[in-house]
């Protein structure tokens, strides 16, 4: 097989595999696929990319392959064809930006003191 082939087929089990497991598809037809699929066995398969690459490289790899051997080394490789291709064009989500929050003070020196704050401050008795 050259490579170019190769290199065809694993574009298509990318292709296909992204499709059914990301996208809506024309007419939402593989939302309602996956809906209909459950929380079952296909429904996990098509939850999964990795697990569904697999399973749409099979038939690629039957269809490629021109003896049993090659094909039995095709399936694995276009599987991992189209998942190195999932890693280099998924894109994750940027992280929440981190939240902190300084305990506010009871009093704050570059303000004046409030009226009758000193007066209140001379009555209080110094604590040890």
């Amino acid at each position: 097989m050259k490579f170019y082939w190769l290199l065809l087929w694993v574009l298509c089990a990318w292709r296909i595999t992204h499709l059914l497991q990301a996208e809506d598809g024309p007419w939402d037809l593989v939302v309602r696929l996956r809906g209909r699929a459950g929380s079952g066995f296909w429904g996990r398969v098509l939850d999964c990319f990795q697990c569904l690459s697999l399973w749409v490289a099979a038939p690629l790899a039957w269809l490629a392959g021109d003896t049993w051997g090659e094909r039995l080394l095709l399936w694995p490789a276009l599987s991992a064809g189209a998942i190195l291709l999932e890693r280099i064009t998924h894109r994750e989500a940027a992280p929440p930006a981190a939240w902190f929050e300084e305990r506010e003070e009871e009093t704050d020196v570059l303000l004046r003191p409030a009226p009758g704050a000193a007066e209140r401050q001379s009555a209080e008795p110094p604590r040890e």
